[in-house]
């Protein structure tokens, strides 16, 4: 897909509105799973990993107004319908939107999933969540 970076971008931004804190997490993440990826000679599948790591958290916002609060727990819960909803707006391939929410659906448990871009994505949230402590 053509700029399927700078879509999904964009999708997570306008779903955060003004919520800067999230969207800059989720860039970090963007940008150490890249990083990551051109260190390890492991195959990715590059979209995947783009979608991953932008909306890994997109299901904060619904735990939030549904429940007061958020946790790993709830964002797995969560996310993964308003991840497939988003990417859905895209036509991002639908066989690769369950693969998105299978790892938004994983991301904070022990994997339950033999994805790479799984577990590309915990290492690369584990150090942007180290780094903004």
């Amino acid at each position: 897909m053509k700029y399927i970076k700078a879509q999904i971008t964009r999708l997570m931004i306008d779903y955060f509105a003004d919520d800067d804190r999230r969207i800059e997490h989720a860039l970090n993440v963007l940008f150490e799973a890249e990083r990551l990826m051109g260190e390890e000679s492991i195959a990715y599948d590059h979209e995947i990993v783009i979608a991953s790591a932008l909306l890994h958290d997109i299901g904060i916002r619904v735990s939030e107004e549904k429940l007061g609060y958020n946790n790993g727990k709830t964002q797995e819960e969560y996310g993964p319908p308003v991840a497939g909803k988003l990417l859905g707006l895209i036509s991002f391939p639908v066989a690769k939107i369950n693969i998105v929410k299978d790892i938004i659906a994983n991301h904070h448990s022990p994997s339950r999933h033999n994805y790479p871009e799984l577990k590309l994505l915990k290492k690369a949230d584990r150090i942007v969540n180290q780094n903004e402590k």
